[in-house]
């Protein structure tokens, strides 16, 4: 059994797709065998979640999905009994899923820590947000519920200081900017996302030009929320999608790395000591050096 909590109201399938990885065939054959329920009751495929609910996946949990506990090192930035800030390096997917049950950032985090936060169920503890496996830098992590909840708040409020760097393709002729576009899934393919007016969520990202190269930019950006791949999405959208996407994009790859993209900047209320704390890290390995590809072109 696993539960979840959902922070937004949407399509309890489309939730779950996300959240599990799961086909939506799969996520409505469970809900019509009465193995999904929300507040411990049967529900419905087009049932739209509030904010809160308590969804309980009652048959998804098989052999294949055990998570185990991995001596993975972890750059741990800050910990205290209630909350944990890690520096997640590139590649690393942040909780396990179908077909992807070891070397995520959940497995090392259950080696590291015996506390940690359940309300996002098994496979995710502690895990308040994510990031792309492919996208480096900063992630808050609860060790018990109350932080969690705290944590999932502010999130949900837009307290949440989030901040990346990123490198895009093209020269963004505008010092700063504002990407106010919806989000939902891509029509034509729903492991994508994209730009849409059809079962979105309002998104909007805002950003600052730090440097210009001949053929890229150097951006800061603030996300005032949180939609999937949102940055990766909005920047697409705009005409300057983020270098070394393998999705959004379509531009040449420069290595297998992963995109530029760097979540450098955290910052929250600490659920217990109730002060603003924030945090950086610099920008990783990869990632410097394709920037230095572009600082050295004529």
């Amino acid at each position: 059994m696993e539960k979840v909590v959902a922070d937004k109201s949407i399509r309890v399938d489309l939730y779950l797709m996300e959240k599990l990885n799961l086909s939506r065939s799969k996520i409505q054959n469970l809900i019509t065998k009465q193995k999904i329920l929300v507040n411990d009751k049967e529900t419905k495929n087009s049932y739209i979640l509030k904010i809160g609910d308590t969804i309980t996946i009652l048959d998804i949990e098989s052999k294949e999905m055990e998570v185990t506990p991995e001596n993975i090192p972890l750059d741990i930035v800050y910990e205290d009994e209630d909350v944990l800030v890690v520096n997640k390096p590139n590649g690393m997917v942040v909780h396990p899923a179908v077909g992807n049950k070891s070397g995520t950032l959940v497995n090392a985090l259950m080696h590291h820590s015996k506390n940690l936060s359940t309300l996002n169920g098994d496979f995710r503890p502690g895990i308040v947000h994510r990031i792309d496996a492919y996208t480096t830098g900063l992630l808050m992590v609860a060790k018990n519920d109350k932080a969690h909840e705290i944590l999932s708040k502010q999130l949900s409020e837009k307290t949440i200081t989030r901040n990346y760097i990123a490198l895009v393709w093209g020269q963004i002729p505008n010092d700063t900017g504002t990407i106010d576009a919806p989000i939902g899934r891509d029509a034509n393919d729903r492991k994508k996302m994209s730009v849409t007016s059809v079962n979105s969520k309002t998104a909007i990202t805002h950003f600052k030009v730090l440097k210009r190269f001949k053929s890229a930019t150097l951006i800061e950006l603030k996300l005032e929320t949180g939609r999937t791949h949102q940055i990766r999405v909005h920047m697409n959208y705009i005409g300057h999608p983020v270098v070394n996407d393998p999705v959004y994009g379509k531009r040449k790859l420069i290595d297998a790395t992963g995109q530029c993209l760097h979540a450098y900047k955290l910052g929250f209320i600490h659920p217990k000591k109730k002060k603003y704390m924030e945090f950086s890290c610099d920008l990783p390995e990869c990632f410097q050096t394709i920037l230095h590809k572009f600082e050295e072109e004529v």
